[in-house]
């Protein structure tokens, strides 16, 4: 069967402005653009279909146990539900994409809809970066600062960086919803990802502008604590050479490498090629370079949103309370909510927590003696 090749005017779907437009060669010579975009068409359904059923079933899990099995909350947990609900509404807004995608560009839902689910994918992409950078913040407090952490391991804290979170994702991605829109060409309707073309190079500097500050900060937090980190767990391994390796260390050297592959494997890789395409697509690249970034961003997609299939696997690797609820199930009460306890009992439970029950999993409980697990 031959593989069709659809030729797009690159008016229709990058930016020209007026000036370009008279006696400009180039211009003249990207009139009409062979866009090879076949590969989408099986890629993407297949992807999102593949994301909706892992990602529902194991986010719905999580919460289950999060809700009914992880009583009384600390922060980690608290930081962890937020997650698992941010990936639970994204993947709940894939089966529109898997219609549209395998229709061949063909969106019947309307403008509120397209608006709404290309909301939830950036917003679920930005939360779950935050949410990650929260706790990769609480965990070196927790390794680096023990005494002085005490007054972030606080479950009312989390709650309140939570709602901190929601708002500041939620104010950033206010201008998507103006900015994404439908248009009709030939017999289809298109949900843009981006904006219609004439406003195109406006949404390139909101998004750069919203990239820098959602990805862009919060990946050199983490890759600065998860240093600083490193650096204290191994002046620690040396000083008691000889001895074995607590298990709260072993747990944030695990959190460490779990977390930095989350972010190699499905953030860094979708904005470093989404900067390429929105940089190509702005300048006016040539033909053949706009096709083979195209098909890299294309690419990328998919990974950045395997993360919601990626985080319920992750507390379990990572999380030896979060394993053990797993394997006890619905056969386990929830624990009783803990007794006031002294500084010096927080404190030690706190380093623990924050050392790693998990790098994205549930960590310790309050109690000094029995742990919730």
């Amino acid at each position: 069967m031959a593989t069709s090749v659809r030729t797009f005017p690159v008016a229709l779907w990058t930016p020209t402005p007026a000036s370009w437009l008279v006696g400009n060669a180039t211009t003249v010579a990207e009139a009409k653009c062979v866009f090879n975009e076949e590969f989408k068409f099986i890629l993407l359904p297949v992807s999102y279909a593949f994301v909706f059923v892992v990602g529902l079933l194991l986010n719905s899990w999580a919460l289950w146990i999060f809700v009914s099995r992880m009583r009384p909350w600390n922060a980690t947990t608290t930081y962890m539900f937020n997650l698992a609900v941010s990936d639970t509404l994204y993947v709940l807004s894939l089966p529109t994409l898997v219609y549209y995608y395998a229709d061949r560009n063909n969106w019947p839902f309307g403008e509120c809809l397209c608006k709404i689910v290309r909301f939830l994918f950036y917003a679920n992409l930005y939360s779950s970066i935050l949410f990650l950078t929260c706790i990769s913040v609480h965990r070196y407090m927790g390794i680096c600062h023990p005494i002085r952490s005490l007054k972030w391991v606080k479950t009312k804290h989390a709650r309140l960086i939570c709602v901190g979170v929601w708002l500041v994702v939620t104010i950033c991605l206010i201008p998507n919803l103006i900015f994404v829109t439908i248009s009709s060409r030939y017999n289809s309707t298109l949900c843009h990802d981006t904006t219609k073309p004439e406003e195109f190079d406006h949404y390139v500097h909101y998004s750069s502008s919203v990239m820098a500050l959602l990805f862009g900060v919060p990946f050199l937090v983490i890759v600065l604590c998860y240093c600083l980190m490193a650096k204290k767990l191994c002046q620690s391994s040396f000083s008691s050479t000889g001895t074995r390796m607590p298990s709260y260390k072993k747990r944030s050297i695990k959190m460490i490498i779990i977390v930095l592959t989350v972010f190699a494997i499905c953030f860094v890789p979708f904005h470093i090629t989404r900067t390429l395409y929105y940089t190509s697509r702005y300048f006016q690249a040539e033909c053949r370079t706009l096709n083979i970034i195209n098909f890299t961003y294309k690419i990328t997609r998919p990974l950045a949103s395997i993360n919601s299939c990626l985080d319920p696997i992750l507390y379990f690797m990572a999380g030896d309370k979060y394993r053990g609820r797993l394997r006890r199930g619905a056969a386990q009460r929830p624990q009783p909510r803990p007794r006031p306890q002294s500084a010096l009992a927080l404190v030690s439970t706190s380093r623990d927590e924050a050392a790693g029950d998990s790098g994205k999993g549930v960590g310790q409980g309050w109690t000094r003696g029995r742990t919730p697990g």
